[in-house]
């Protein structure tokens, strides 16, 4: 299957497959906490435990916590001293900016945070592009979100509970999410689904280690290249100067 970007507001059919467009009107307000979601604090605690011994290899100077619930997020383990919480309202905020205009300098920041930031995004391609603007080549880049083809995926077909969150939000497959990173020269070190049974702590121990991409919730993490990740071998065969053979350089003689 093939996804492109695109920001238009007409849907897209890619590959015979009816898709959304990216960009909408916003309506639904972003949460402030985890604990306003049904079992929101199961997730956070799901989600700070498999970022941890990602957040523990990365180094650099700043850190941005993208969101009110990035702002949660318990990041004790990374390296990267100065970590800053950026959202629109809400707390802990420290500075208090729209995520899709960040007030920073291009190649100012070594690693981004964005939990659940895209869900209730109107413009996710806007703030991935943000984010990208903001890094520095080989910056981190940390998404996460809810998986639509999972129990909560199923749920939010309820017409009850579409107004409620978090079936509110907008929930985008892997596939999708990996093809956006990939325009943006992402390189994608691990990505997958955890917490099966969102009504439990631990997600379903079993489910989530047989079945994780059945898990109603997922993560990305990527870092920001500046080569092409794949060589294009027309460019790579013109790049090459052909090496001409000297004349005679190479002529052996016989005695008769």
């Amino acid at each position: 299957m093939t996804h492109r970007r695109s920001s238009s507001t007409k849907t897209q059919i890619v590959a015979g497959v009816l898709m959304k467009p990216a960009r909408i009107p916003q309506t639904v307000a972003a949460p402030e906490r985890w604990a306003e979601l049904p079992w929101g604090e199961y997730y956070r605690e799901a989600l700070e435990q498999q970022l941890k011994p990602w957040l523990a290899k990365m180094y650099g100077f700043h850190l941005l916590k993208i969101g009110n619930l990035s702002a949660e997020i318990n990041t004790e383990s990374c390296a990267i001293s100065h970590q800053v919480n950026v959202s629109l309202g809400g707390s802990p905020v420290q500075v208090k900016a729209d995520p899709l205009h960040l007030p920073f300098a291009e190649k100012s920041v070594d690693a981004c945070l964005l939990a659940h930031a895209l869900p209730w995004c109107s413009d996710p391609h806007r703030m991935l592009r943000e984010a990208d603007r903001v890094l520095i080549d080989d910056g981190w880049l940390i998404l996460s979100g809810f998986n639509p083809l999972s129990l909560m995926g199923l749920r939010k077909l309820v017409p009850v509970l579409r107004r409620t969150p978090p079936y509110n939000s907008r929930m985008f497959t892997m596939m999708r999410q990996l093809d956006w990173l990939s325009l943006l020269n992402f390189e994608v070190l691990c990505y997958g689904g955890f917490q099966v049974l969102p009504w439990a702590r631990k997600g379903g121990v079993l489910l989530s280690t047989h079945l994780p991409a059945l898990g109603c919730m997922q993560f990305i993490v990527a870092r920001k290249r500046t080569i092409p990740l794949t060589l294009n071998p027309m460019k790579q065969s013109k790049s090459k100067t052909p090496i001409r053979q000297t004349v005679g350089a190479t002529r052996q003689y016989r005695k008769p």
